[in-house]
């Protein structure tokens, strides 16, 4: 075993860096693992974030961390946890290069993995013309012309919230519509088209969206599309410990942050369907603060 500490934290964004500040100006050692992949590595702007509204998220990240450096608490691992295990008490992770490190506590502040539609030049929109949320960027792209991708009834909730921001709103449904008649006619009352023609690429200037063309060889301009991609965990071992998903596969916690194994706590987009950098920072906090409560309630002679 290489050293111990009192908390490892697996993933070095957002909340991973808000607990770690939590707990580091609590005196607790803490590791910080992570392997600098955030999922948001495309976004060219930041919004909704008082004090960085408008800031790249590798400024706000870059200039988190060395905040969180500034406290010699706390200390950071680059790579990839690979394993974790409960072993006599406490956990032990090991990274990609072999090397393994142990903690009372374990905090996973992974995040998740968008899998987005396998049409060209989605993945290359992403986070900067193809959005996941309104909140975020709608004001940037308000009252211009702008696509939803999907169907059904996710769709249908979608396009009642988008059209908040514009409307020139259509639904991309890449095939035959999922709604029901009333929803059609909900949808028709106010302006919104649905378009059920199969997509066959989104054209873009560097991630900045032109027009969406159809197998057909028809296509329609769009300045922004709205998506809600399928998500998967973007680490396996919160699972491998035993840690209990939902039914939309975020990591279940209590209101403290605490998985369904005692020891293990979850904080950020890997545990709610509410992604923004506001909410990661909040959840990271109030992990800290609450395992830093534990680890006093623990220690403290009775």
């Amino acid at each position: 075993m290489e050293t111990n500490f009192d908390v490892i934290i697996i993933g070095g964004s957002y909340a991973g860096l808000s607990a770690g500040m939590a707990l580091g100006r609590s005196l607790r050692s803490v590791l910080i693992i992570d392997d600098g992949k955030p999922c948001n590595k495309q976004t060219p702007h930041s919004h909704n974030l008082i004090t960085h509204d408008g800031e790249t998220p590798a400024a706000i990240a870059l200039k988190a961390r060395q905040q969180v450096a500034a406290y010699n608490t706390v200390q950071f691992k680059q790579g990839l946890a690979t394993s974790a295990k409960k072993h006599d008490g406490c956990f032990i992770v090991t990274t990609d290069d072999g090397k393994s490190f142990s903690a009372g506590k374990l905090l996973f502040a992974t995040g998740v993995k968008d899998i987005l539609p396998d049409i060209p030049g989605f993945s290359d929109c992403w986070g900067i013309t193809v959005l996941h949320c309104p909140y975020c960027h709608g004001y940037e792209f308000k009252n211009v012309s702008t696509g939803i991708f999907g169907n059904g009834d996710e769709v249908f909730e979608y396009a009642k919230l988008i059209s908040n921001w514009t409307k020139e709103l259509t639904i991309f449904t890449n095939g035959p519509a999922e709604l029901s008649n009333d929803q059609s006619d909900m949808l028709k009352r106010n302006q919104i088209t649905v378009n059920e023609l199969p997509v066959k690429q989104l054209i873009h200037n560097n991630g900045v969206l032109k027009k969406i063309t159809f197998t057909n060889g028809l296509e329609q301009e769009v300045k922004a599309i709205y998506h809600r991609p399928v998500l998967k965990q973007h680490c396996n071992l919160p699972e491998e410990l035993g840690c209990e998903l939902n039914e939309h596969g975020f990591i279940q916690v209590d209101n403290m942050q605490q998985t369904t194994v005692q020891g293990v706590f979850a904080a950020g987009d890997n545990t709610t369907m509410f992604r923004s950098l506001a909410v990661a920072i909040a959840d990271g906090s109030k992990a800290g603060a609450v395992i830093n409560k534990l680890l006093v309630e623990e220690r403290f002679k009775f």
